[in-house]
């Protein structure tokens, strides 16, 4: 299939696009504005986006992705009761994986792979059991690493994102390949910005380092 074939089917898929998805695009759209600008709003509307989701992805056959959905329910919901109960809290700086956090990494993704596709597999239909096994699990593993503000979240999210857009389009959701193609800028911008944070808090720790460099 050239380009032009390509943009073609992309635009008859975008016509026959039900609201139900138009709905769940604009709501989670706005979700990422809201975190961008630290609002309370972005876990409400977060829910009802991954809500309608669930539906949207149990219906294309996406079993998988159904349940990390589910678990970004669940962590919406205790986000905005923390957000409320204890904003007052100092957050947890950000840091870098460790080795043995790396190896809990890999546990989550090579353990997660192998339940999922082999469930999807044997006790569902799925069509794409390995390719929804592996999407899900690599997300998995960066949302425990996002939970404890390590950059590599970034990493492992957009490993998940790059996956997640191919298969999206196979499956004829466009509207979700767009918005997982806008979270992979999305999480590229958050890496860059991380990586600054944490420069800026090693010269504030580490004022003798810089003054070698300088020196040098």
């Amino acid at each position: 299939m050239n380009v032009s074939e390509w943009f073609t089917l992309l635009g008859q898929q975008l016509a026959a696009t039900p609201f139900i998805q138009w709905l769940a695009l604009a709501l989670g759209v706005s979700e990422v504005l809201f975190a961008k600008a630290n609002k309370i709003w972005l876990y409400p509307t977060g829910i009802a986006a991954t809500s309608l989701s669930i539906f949207i992805l149990f219906e294309a056959g996406l079993y998988a992705e159904c349940l990390l959905n589910g678990y970004y329910i669940v962590m919406s919901v205790y986000g905005w009761w923390h957000w409320v109960k204890k904003k007052h809290l100092p957050p947890v700086k950000i840091s870098r994986c460790n080795r043995r956090e790396w190896m809990i990494v890999l546990l989550i993704v090579l353990v997660g792979f192998v339940v999922f596709s082999l469930s999807l597999k044997h006790l569902t239909g799925s069509t794409v059991p390995f390719w929804d096994a592996w999407v899900t699990c690599t997300a998995w593993a960066g949302m425990w690493l996002l939970a404890k503000r390590k950059i590599e979240n970034w990493i492992l999210l957009n490993i998940s994102n790059a996956f997640a857009v191919p298969l999206l389009l196979h499956k004829q959701l466009p509207l979700y390949a767009a918005l997982t193609t806008f979270l992979f800028i999305v999480a590229i911008l958050g890496y860059r910005k991380w990586s600054k944070i944490l420069k800026k808090e090693s010269r504030i720790q580490h004022p003798e380092a810089r003054s070698l460099s300088a020196e040098v």
